[in-house]
């Protein structure tokens, strides 16, 4: 993401898992965030994931980024989305602290992954769903206090498929209009709507 961004590995399931980790100068809490389709090109440099990163370093947390099984140095391989959670729970587990609140984030396919890593955790602060994967992979229920945020022309993960799966929670979902599934041209009002949904 920058300079500053500093690069690991942590022991994962199927092998080692590569992270990327940017911090705020006072680090008050953990988000752990998961990128993008692994087989659709998805990986931790993700622009989206990245800007995640960004709005939660903005909140002061570290953001830690990683590579599901078999992308980038991450070993291993596709896992059907079964996995690729036990992946992230890895990454939590490495980085979460003692005494730091712990968010999770996820955009698309990584949304579906943080949905059901959060609810087989008792400790998740906030959890963080961009274009969240509604329609392809069996998503969590999550609590109220979620930050849902869409595309309204999103034609990867179409915007009533995200309602019909809110609806029942009840769950608030902010609608980006004019926006794609990948949010070109508004990555900088994306950033302001996750750090104020942070903030709520």
């Amino acid at each position: 993401m920058n300079s500053a961004t500093q690069r690991a590995s942590v022991a994962g399931p199927a092998g080692l898992i590569e992270c990327a980790i940017d911090a705020p100068p006072d680090v008050r809490g953990v988000a752990v965030l998961c990128h993008p389709h692994p087989q659709h090109g998805g990986t931790m440099d993700n622009k989206v994931v990245q800007t995640m990163a960004r709005a939660f370093v903005q909140f002061g947390y570290r953001a830690v980024r990683f590579n599901f099984r078999g992308i980038g140095a991450s070993q291993g391989g596709w896992d059907e989305g079964h996995g690729e959670i036990d992946d992230a729970l890895a990454a939590i587990g490495a980085y979460r602290e003692a005494g730091l609140p712990l968010a999770i984030g996820g955009f698309s396919f990584g949304g579906y992954v943080a949905s059901q890593a959060a609810a087989r955790l008792a400790d998740v602060e906030r959890l963080v769903l961009i274009a969240p994967a509604v329609t392809n992979f069996s998503m969590a229920p999550v609590p109220q206090s979620s930050v849902v945020i869409h595309g309204e022309v999103d034609d990867v993960v179409p915007l009533a498929a995200v309602f019909d799966w809110a609806r029942p929670q009840p769950l608030p979902v902010t609608v980006i209009p004019g926006a794609g599934h990948f949010f070109h041209g508004q990555l900088a009002l994306l950033k302001t709507l996750i750090v104020g949904g942070l903030h709520r």
